[in-house]
């Protein structure tokens, strides 16, 4: 991704590039790329730089990836990922959808 400013993070799949005053990740599996960032402005940018150099499709905004479901609150600036669907799919799968649930504590020393 030569002169786009974009660097490598120690994770092969995950790109950054950053700005003085934010940063865009770029997240890469096989053919699937993920842009986020908080600046539109700026990820049309880069997108337009990496369209020049590799072939691309928009698909505009995300609603799932690998199995994740994507749900954003924008007056918040959060994005939530759930693996609900995947979860149900596993449970079906194994046949056991109708298992008994039992509460599984967290220790007291964890802080969230």
């Amino acid at each position: 991704m030569r002169n786009s400013g974009v660097h490598r993070c120690e994770d092969h799949c995950c790109y950054v590039k950053k700005y003085v005053d934010s940063y865009i990740i770029l997240a890469l599996y096989v053919d699937d790329m993920l842009i986020i960032g908080a600046n539109m402005t700026k990820i049309d940018r880069l997108k337009k730089q990496l369209s020049e150099n590799f072939e691309m499709k928009d698909l505009g905004l995300t609603k799932q990836i690998l199995g994740m479901r994507i749900f954003r609150d924008r007056s918040e600036g959060i994005l939530n990922l759930s693996q609900e669907k995947y979860i149900e799919k596993l449970l079906s799968k194994f046949n056991v959808r109708n298992a008994k649930t039992k509460n599984t504590p967290l220790g007291t020393h964890l802080k969230f």
